[in-house]
């Protein structure tokens, strides 16, 4: 079975492919590489962004997978700034407006709380429309286990997704 560092020299491929999970197979690629880099970070991200409109997916698919993108490819402050001012930028010439993220939303009313409790529970859903989309529909049990999760554990998760053979293979402590 491939893993994903398998696609690492083929990241120009992974770009072009339609199918959704080869964006984030790149994503997942260029997150780990600019683990330390946060210039780098933000290029490939601004790439991965552009690369959403160009596949001519529906706008629901694009702010899915933006949604996917954004909490993947974290930036600093600043990088986000100007990441979004660049997406404000691209969607007024598109006329196409985006959603702004939970996360977007609580900083520029400066609700700390609300901001966090807000990414906490869109990251869980994200989460479960990941797991959803690779291993079927989930149970109430497991969806009430996400919701209970927190950041660090949901991003343990997360990390395991594109890599598990099964369900128990991502939410199992090793």
């Amino acid at each position: 079975m491939a893993k994903l560092l398998d696609f690492a020299d083929r990241l120009d491929q992974l770009e072009r492919d339609p199918n959704p999970f080869a964006l984030i197979t790149a994503a997942h690629l260029y997150t780990a590489r600019t683990r330390r880099d946060p210039n780098a970070r933000y290029r490939f991200k601004r790439r991965l962004v552009e690369l959403l409109y160009q596949h001519g997916w529906r706008r629901q698919r694009i702010l899915d997978l933006f949604a996917v993108l954004d909490w993947m490819m974290r930036l600093p402050e600043n990088l986000e700034q100007q990441l979004w001012q660049d997406i404000q930028d691209h969607e007024g010439a598109r006329k196409m407006r985006y959603i702004t993220s939970v996360e977007r939303i609580g900083r520029r009313i400066g609700w700390q709380e609300g901001k966090q409790e807000g990414a906490l529970e869109g990251k869980a859903d994200m989460l479960a429309m990941l797991l959803s989309k690779r291993f079927g529909p989930l149970s109430d049990d497991t969806r009430a286990r996400l919701q209970r999760a927190g950041a660090a554990q949901l991003q343990r998760w997360a990390e395991r997704v594109l890599d598990a053979d099964s369900l128990s293979d991502v939410l199992d402590e090793h």
